[in-house]
Parts: C-alpha cells; structure tokens; sequence
C-alpha cells in the first residue's frame, strides 16, 4: 500500500498472529491488519528496524524485554469504573452472604488500568463496611496498563460511573497543575495488589483459591480450545461455590461441567 512507511506483507501478518498467539494466547483473525501495522510501526521505530521481517526475527532471536513491550502494543485496553453495573450489585449481595469475618480473596484477571479493580474495591467497603477482611490480586499481561493502575491517577471525566458520594470517600481532587486530575485514596489501593500475569502460561503465582474472580472481555480474544484450558485453570484457583464474572459477549455453555450459570454474565464454580 502506498504511503506506508514500512514494507508491509501477508507473511509478516501471519508472523505477527503466530507469535502473539504463542505468546499471550490472542487470536488475531483477519480484519485485524490495519491495527497491527499501525501498533507495530511504533516498535520498529523504537528499535530501529527497517522492516517488519527483520524486527520480528530479530525479536524471536531474543527473550529480552522487547516481548513485553510486542504483547503491550497489541493488546486491547477498554475499560470504565463499573462497567457492567450489574456485576458489581451481584458481587456486593455475594459479599453479603457470607459472615463478617469471612477473609474474601478476589482476582480480578484483566486489571487493565485500574478501573475496574478498583471498582471492586469500592464494592467491598460498601458491602463490608471500612475495615473489611478483603484483598484483591489484580492483573494483566500488559505492563504499562499497570503502572497507570497502580498509579491510581484520572482524568476527572472518566469518572462517569462514580457518585457524588463515591467521589468524596475515595477520590483526592488535583490542585494548580493537577487540575481536573483525580487520585486514588490510599486506603483503596492497600487492598490490592498488582502483578503480571499471563492467563496461558503455567506460571500462576497464587497460593490460595479465591472467593471470586473477575475475567470480564478477555475470553473472547481466545480461541474455544486457549478458553478451555484457561478457565480450567480458573476452575482450579477458586474455592467451590465461588464466583466468577465474564464479559456480555462470552459465554461459556460448553464448560457446564466447570461453571453454572448463577445470574446475567455471572457463573458459580461447581
């Protein structure tokens, strides 16, 4: 195509699906040239390669950090406080049904850059009142995602979902430079913890199940066998009768012998 910068060719694509599908487990499909051209490009600039043949051979010659930076560039980052209003009801009544001294441990698998852990967070001092037994792992794959959501810094517009009262008890608002900027409360970030996981390497680093997980839109980047395998490994990390909460789009019928369907988008581990 003309005026493209880097000679771009069906081969590299194919390169490019082959290895973020070893990689993370991602499956491009087709349609998706346009958008790994344009994310890539910037790579190769970065590492100053001339071409896409010579930078992906480059990258597969190595095992360096330039991986992380391959699977950032092409992984999908959408995400709002509360997003899927109804989980977080369905969450907040699971919290409930349990004694207060219950120790709730939380996984929250595609944290992306912090909404939605700490939207969670909001969830259980609500349900749990402000000293709750609670914690939250919360992860991606991608590394710059994550610093924003440790961070725990927003631009005061993107806090749609976020009440008056919300907005009061966990959100510090920015003065002089830092206007129209919002940061996290401490006492919301204590109760998580960030890291890096990949959800189809074996490499998990839990000790204990957790009560509830969150793995909302992230299965629908997967094919139905990579689905399988991981929410096996899912079924294997939570306690029985724990929670789990998926994106409007996926549906896991095919795994009745893991998770039954509970309520809308929400399954329960057997």
């Amino acid at each position: 195509m003309q005026g493209r910068e880097f000679a771009w060719t069906n081969a590299d694509f194919d390169r490019v699906q082959d290895l973020i599908y070893r990689r993370a487990g991602i499956s491009l499909h087709d349609g998706k040239h346009a958008m790994v051209y344009s994310r890539l490009s910037r790579r190769l600039r970065d590492t100053g390669h001339q071409s896409f043949k010579e930078y992906l051979s480059w990258l597969e010659s190595t095992d360096g950090p330039e991986w992380q930076e391959f699977v950032n560039a092409l992984t999908t980052n959408l995400t709002s406080f509360f997003r899927e209003q109804h989980h977080f009801q369905i969450f907040a009544e699971h919290l409930k049904s349990k004694p207060a001294t219950h120790p709730w441990r939380v996984w929250c698998s595609a944290a992306s850059t912090g909404e939605e852990p700490y939207s969670i967070v909001m969830t259980a001092l609500e349900a749990l009142g402000s000293r709750p037994r609670f914690s939250l792992m919360a992860s991606d794959i991608d590394s710059k995602v994550l610093a924003t959501a440790a961070n725990g810094v927003y631009k005061g517009e993107s806090l749609k979902g976020i009440s008056a009262a919300q907005m009061q008890a966990y959100f510090m608002r920015g003065k002089g430079s830092n206007s129209g900027l919002v940061r996290v409360k401490p006492e919301l970030k204590q109760l998580v913890e960030f890291l890096i996981v990949n959800l189809i390497k074996d490499d998990w680093p839990f000790k204990e199940a957790f009560d509830v997980v969150f793995c909302r839109n992230v299965m629908i980047y997967f094919d139905a066998e990579t689905q399988r395998r991981v929410l096996e490994r899912i079924h294997r990390v939570m306690k029985p009768g724990g929670v789990l909460f998926v994106g409007h789009a996926e549906n896991f019928s095919d795994s009745r012998d893991l998770f039954v369907l509970k309520g809308k988008t929400a399954y329960e581990r057997r």
